[in-house]
């Protein structure tokens, strides 16, 4: 493998000149839905009761309002409650328990969000960008480059219609709930950070200030922006933290993962277990398993070593069976080498998983079915 001659920028900053989406409540807290209000001439003091429709009853048709007096229900709704996407298409594989949905934002922009309903939770993926600018070679989003930042309010949208159909009933397994949220969507979240860590908020806020989830079950991934990492670490929230690794040598990984060529493998694990070191919380470590490129056996060790090196038991790796785009050369490791992989981890005592893997059918990795469309 070559190694990227150009390294990739610390900050990607989107196209110049977009409008920005329209001004939602779930971007603000409290006081900022209320300031909202009295701007637009209006009692500030219905930005509860539009908060407890939103994040509470999980209600987007403004005739349920019925609290809202029906002279200034649309002017209220208007303010603060726009509509911020469209769903184009919705794509089901599982018997119905795994929902694609391709969304349209109010420019044109197209992202996705998977719903996966199990028996004992319900997972929402989230995107945080409109394509990706971490140009991963093997990732079907990281090819189309970056479109824009998604804002807050654009992805706790995502989650709240998941909500939305999980309490009408309309996922197969009867009423339910959103219970984990992970950011692995389309978009890199730590390069939008200060949108992705609102929706967290918003996220995990009480309701009816938001939608009152567990930081535990929320996830963000990265491909390894270390000082994101390290603020993450200090903002008192203690989500999981993903790490989509992939290679355990800088070689590999700047080729599949050309952020690396920036920081290194050993700066991004660093930055990770000071994550665990701060949080107390065990990082998953992302690696899609690739045919030939990463699965060697001797990887596998070096990976368990390179883990290792910064003490046991404070991450977990997640083996990924890749999910092929039409046409690409990357394509899921044999079976066999697969369990070798996880063998040699174990060996090491390197606690593994290899992730259920669902909507394949369905263009189920991520960036697939935009690129589709």
């Amino acid at each position: 493998m070559s190694v990227n001659p150009n390294p990739l920028p610390l900050v990607f900053d989107e196209p110049r000149g977009r409008k920005k989406p329209p001004r939602h409540l779930a971007d603000l807290d409290e006081a900022g839905r209320k300031q909202l209000l009295v701007d637009a001439g209006l009692p500030g003091f219905r930005a509860k009761q539009l908060s407890t429709h939103y994040f509470g009853r999980l209600v987007n048709d403004p005739a349920e309002m019925t609290d809202l007096p029906a002279a200034q229900r649309e002017e209220l709704v208007g303010a603060l409650l726009p509509q911020l996407m469209t769903p184009i298409r919705t794509l089901e594989a599982d018997k119905g328990t795994t929902r694609k949905t391709l969304w349209r934002l109010f420019d044109g922009a197209l992202v996705e969000s998977v719903l996966m309903r199990y028996r004992d939770r319900t997972t929402m993926c989230v995107s945080s960008q409109a394509g990706c600018g971490m140009a991963c070679p093997f990732c079907a989003t990281g090819q189309g480059g970056l479109q824009r930042n998604m804002s807050t309010a654009e992805i706790v949208e995502q989650v709240v219609a998941g909500a939305r159909v999980m309490a009408r009933g309309e996922v197969p397994g009867g009423v339910g709930r959103v219970s984990n949220v992970v950011f692995m969507g389309m978009g890199e979240p730590l390069a939008n950070y200060k949108a992705v860590i609102g929706a967290v908020r918003r996220l995990t806020d009480p309701a009816p200030a938001g939608l009152g989830m567990s930081a535990r079950h929320v996830t963000v991934s990265t491909v390894g922006l270390v000082p994101r990492i390290l603020q993450l670490a200090d903002e008192g929230i203690p989500v999981t933290l993903a790490l989509s690794l992939h290679a355990p040598d800088d070689e590999l990984r700047n080729e599949l993962v050309p952020i690396n060529t920036r920081f290194s493998v050993a700066e991004t694990v660093d930055a990770a277990h000071t994550y665990f070191a701060k949080t107390g919380r065990r990082v998953s470590i992302e690696y899609a398993m690739m045919r030939g490129i990463n699965d060697q056996a001797h990887r596998a060790d070096l990976l368990a070593d390179v883990l290792n090196e910064r003490g046991r038991g404070w991450v977990h790796v997640n083996l990924i069976p890749l999910n092929p785009t039409p046409g690409s050369k990357w394509t899921a490791s044999d079976p066999e080498d697969e369990r070798e992989f996880v063998r040699r981890l174990e060996a090491k005592g390197i606690s593994t998983t290899v992730r259920d893997t669902r909507g394949s059918d369905i263009d189920g990795a991520c960036g697939q079915l935009a690129a589709v469309e």
